[in-house]
């Protein structure tokens, strides 16, 4: 059963990866199948600042987007229950406050995709600030070689594939339980 999962841990699980990755739609997966509460960082964002991301980004410019995002993270990761799952933005795992808060609170998951998908996942939203009237495949490229080392950070890497949503999820799932195995054989305290 899944939801032994969220018995074992004792702190949230976080999705993190480019954007069209799959944080949101298997993030909310995830806390199905757990049990447990999902929360996406974005939409924490956008109640909190009263307007979209999007326009945070042309208002306010990526700073104060960055700012602001960090501070909604940390408070999501101190409110109960300590157990949920996180869905953020692309750029918070890069940003060094927020990577750091991220690696020593919570488990977190790299949804990695290859080019091909995250240009076919991206291409009809117009919800992604950096995609806005621009080459979609050469950001999304410069992005991958750029963000992709700093993603490596994270405690389980997922690949993602042009799949279902459950054959995702069920590889998140295996990832997650091989992890906390991992560390009740090296006999650690915290077993995420």
């Amino acid at each position: 059963m899944d939801k032994d999962i969220a018995k074992t841990l004792d702190r949230p699980i976080v999705m993190v990866g480019l954007m069209g990755a799959g944080k949101t739609s298997v993030g909310r997966a995830l806390a199905r199948r757990l049990g447990v509460a999902f929360v996406d960082s974005d939409k924490e964002i956008e109640t909190a600042a009263g307007c979209s991301v999007v326009d945070i980004f042309s208002l306010y410019g990526e700073a104060e987007f960055r700012r602001v995002e960090q501070k909604v993270i940390e408070r999501i990761l101190d409110t109960a229950p300590a157990v949920k799952v996180l869905s953020t933005g692309e750029g918070a795992f890069i940003t060094p406050a927020v990577r750091d808060v991220l690696l020593k609170n919570a488990l977190t998951i790299w949804l990695k995709a290859d080019l091909e998908l995250l240009v076919k996942r991206t291409k009809s939203r117009d919800t992604r600030p950096q995609l806005l009237h621009a080459d979609s495949r050469k950001i999304l490229g410069q992005l991958i070689d750029e963000r992709y080392q700093t993603y490596a950070m994270a405690d389980i890497t997922v690949k993602t594939r042009d799949e279902s949503l459950r054959k995702t999820l069920d590889k998140v799932v295996d990832a997650i339980r091989k992890h906390i195995n991992k560390g009740k054989e090296n006999g650690s305290q915290k077993t995420c």
